[in-house]
């Protein structure tokens, strides 16, 4: 029985050699390799946000006899990193040549006149020709201030007064 085990052993052992050299062509697999080429753009794209300016109450008789009533408001912008876009402000819905001017709310043909300007020292005009450069350090929304005033010494009705002036972005 010895004698029949080791020759069924060895029988296994040399079934798998043979079987092991069966699947061997003598041929070596090939290689090779070759390149995926990836790539995307990026669009400059950019937005603008509404936005308010208000400047509280306009006293004609003591405070802004002489005085101009100065406030600021904002306009939010975002663009694509690194995009270089310009923002203008139009006249305004009453507009009277370039005379920006609130329209009062019951009396249509009573205005308060006003501006918007580019700085503090509202020297500039912000409008459609003087217009305010911005170039995207990231994605992220950025705040540009907008610097009004209304002219004192104006003969104006009471009541309130409003105006919508459109903020474009151009990129």
């Amino acid at each position: 029985m010895t004698k029949h085990m080791g020759r069924l052993i060895t029988g296994a052992g040399i079934a798998t050699l043979v079987a092991g050299f069966a699947g061997y062509t003598g041929i070596e697999a090939a290689v090779d390799t070759g390149n995926l080429a990836v790539s995307a753009s990026v669009a400059a794209k950019c937005t603008i946000s509404d936005s308010t300016l208000a400047f509280g109450t306009y006293d004609p008789v003591v405070n802004n006899a002489t005085t101009a009533l100065d406030q600021v408001g904002t306009v939010d912008v975002a663009c694509t990193k690194g995009s270089s876009a310009a923002v203008s402000l139009d006249l305004g819905t009453h507009t009277s040549g370039s005379t920006r001017r609130m329209q009062h709310g019951v009396t249509a043909t009573e205005f308060l006149a006003y501006e918007l300007y580019t700085t503090a020292g509202r020297t500039t005009v912000w409008n459609t020709t003087n217009t305010v450069p911005y170039t995207a350090t990231s994605k992220a929304p950025t705040t540009l201030t907008v610097y009004g005033r209304v002219p004192s010494g104006q003969d104006v009705a009471t009541g309130s007064y409003t105006d919508t002036v459109v903020a474009t972005i151009t990129f």
